[in-house]
């Protein structure tokens, strides 16, 4: 099965510079391919988000320049059905 947060990534990938530009240093939260919001901190991005969108189903981003924002890979511990 591919990755679900896939689209999302290549959302952020596609517009980096963008995010950048607006909220670097900030995270920010990715789903169905719309930005969701922006946090101070990855806790806080989560925290607000699962309020309203099921864990698993958006991608909480760091934004900075560079490939140093995605160097890591995580993967999410939800089932889908």
């Amino acid at each position: 099965m591919e990755n679900i947060l896939r689209k999302e990534f290549e959302f952020y990938l596609a517009h980096q510079d963008d995010f950048v530009q607006k909220f670097n240093g900030r995270v920010i939260v990715i789903k169905d391919g719309q930005l969701l919001g922006d946090y101070e901190n990855e806790l806080q991005a989560v925290t607000e988000t699962q309020k309203v969108h099921k864990i698993g189903t958006f991608l909480v981003q760091p934004v900075s320049p560079g490939k140093g924002a995605y160097a890591q890979t995580f993967h999410s511990r939800v089932a889908f059905s």
